[in-house]
């Protein structure tokens, strides 16, 4: 078969331009061949009965955006942003080089062999040479970034898009990612987005803006929101929406932990230098804790829920240890609650506190049974269809991007966008109930004007931005 083909490749180059796509397709379905015989460079996922019994597959497939392969060819034959062939060599830039950029970069490297590193971008010199070290390390000879490609400054977002890549890692600080999206959707690059997407209202109809433009031109769009790409999450989640549990009535998150981590000021360092080292504690960078980490719960909320938005929320939120200046004005904890039109209810609790208990869960309450989930140890169905997941485990951080070249590769590229904003619009909006104190529809949250930062093109390091105070309920105005 392969002989035969190469014969035809030969054939065809005679023929001209004209028949450059038909070329392109032959050689496509000599390489998909190998690749399914070898079974490489691709998640493949197995729904049997261990996983997916019962379950509705174009039900689960729409809800978890996963790429399966399976006896029919996966290969599509439009060509996807300039790539001619599975073979050809993917050119990555990463965005943010701190600890989740590296871990990021290292995992798109590890997910197809054809993977190369060729640029990198961050505001501080040193944490991106902390991270090229790092990755020269893991990666080896698939670290190509010259010197010429390490670009540093507010501005080194546009280099690394600019110099030649095909897929971007956008994971900076969250603020920084509406405007990072927007470019490099414009620039018709894939991309790996982290979570969350957004800080504020207006930041989130700019990410919505960016993923249909996406879609539109057939670029891959995959998200952080990793539990949706964890195989255990995904085998229970499916048979919630397959209707195990009956009629959801409440679903129920905890996100509880510690403190983290916090970096000293510096003599040399400006306000604008000691804010971004520390850009967690600032509600304009990080969006508050319950946006930059406690949004994975109300991301699975809204995976249990069908995506569908709730109507509306209340709910409390403060700082009781968080007293100290060097937590800038974000809280410690926040209780809301979210009500949906059909009358089904979503209750979320977060606390990061020290010496406090870890917890990390979503319960679902149907009418025909209940869902546990405790997230790494505990997938339990209980009631008229009782059921625990004994399948495989998997890292779910190199299954997102695993499943991210796979799509670019097949030609079938995968869009998170609406529902990563969406995720990322729920965190916002319990901040702001929190904050406030007031009852808020979605779309009063979802059509605020009230922005927390600067507009990119301000950034500087002598730039004397006044965060806003720490939220007062009652007092405080969000809308």
């Amino acid at each position: 078969m392969q002989q035969e083909l190469h014969l035809l490749w030969l054939n065809f180059l005679l023929l001209g331009h004209r028949l450059a796509v038909l070329v392109s397709f032959f050689v496509s379905l000599c390489s998909h061949i190998n690749f399914l015989d070898k079974k490489t460079n691709v998640t493949m996922v197995n729904l049997n009965k261990d996983n997916l019994s019962k379950t509705d597959r174009r039900s689960f497939l729409k809800k978890s955006g996963i790429v399966l392969v399976g006896s029919s060819l996966a290969y599509h034959t439009e060509v996807l942003a300039g790539l001619s062939s599975k073979k050809e060599k993917l050119k990555v830039g990463l965005i943010g080089c701190g600890g989740r950029g590296t871990g990021a970069a290292v995992q798109a490297m590890q997910a197809d062999p054809d993977v190369i590193l060729t640029a990198m971008g961050d505001v501080f010199e040193d944490r991106l040479e902390e991270s090229y070290a790092a990755l020269l390390k893991i990666g080896g000879d698939k670290v190509k970034v010259d010197k010429k490609n390490k670009f540093i400054g507010f501005d080194a977002y546009l280099k690394v898009i600019e110099s030649g890549v095909d897929v971007v890692l956008l994971t900076t600080p969250p603020a920084f990612r509406p405007e990072h999206l927007t470019a490099a959707v414009n620039a018709g690059k894939h991309i790996f987005c982290e979570k969350p997407v957004a800080v504020d209202a207006p930041g989130v109809r700019k990410v919505m803006a960016a993923a249909k433009i996406a879609k539109e031109k057939g670029l891959a769009l995959v998200s952080g929101f990793c539990f949706r790409y964890d195989l255990p999450n995904r085998a229970t989640f499916a048979r919630i929406l397959d209707g195990d549990v009956g009629e959801i009535k409440t679903v129920s998150t905890f996100r509880n932990g510690g403190e983290l981590w916090y970096m000293p000021r510096k003599p040399e360092w400006t306000e604008m230098t000691y804010q971004m080292r520390n850009w967690y504690y600032y509600n304009w960078l990080s969006g508050d804790f319950i946006v930059e980490q406690a949004v994975h719960s109300l991301d699975m909320m809204s995976w249990a829920m069908g995506d569908m938005m709730p109507v509306r929320a209340t709910g409390t939120g403060g700082r009781q240890v968080r007293t100290d200046k060097k937590y800038g004005n974000i809280y410690d904890h926040f209780a809301v609650e979210f009500e949906y039109e059909n009358g089904a209810k979503g209750f979320h609790f977060t606390r990061q506190q020290a010496a406090t208990s870890h917890r990390n869960s979503v319960d679902v309450l149907g009418t025909e049974g209940n869902a546990v989930l405790n997230i790494g140890s505990r997938y339990e169905i209980t009631g008229k269809n009782n059921w625990k997941y004994e399948g495989k485990k998997n890292n779910m951080y190199q299954t997102q991007h695993d499943e991210l070249f796979a799509s670019i590769r097949n030609g079938k590229p995968i869009n998170d966008g609406e529902w990563m904003a969406n995720s990322t619009m729920l965190a916002i909006w319990a901040r702001m109930v929190g904050y406030s104190g007031q009852t808020i529809t979605w779309e009063q949250a979802l059509n605020s004007e009230k922005s927390l930062g600067p507009k990119i093109e301000d950034y500087r390091w002598d730039l004397v931005f006044e965060m806003t105070p720490i939220a007062v309920p009652g007092v405080t105005k969000v809308i």
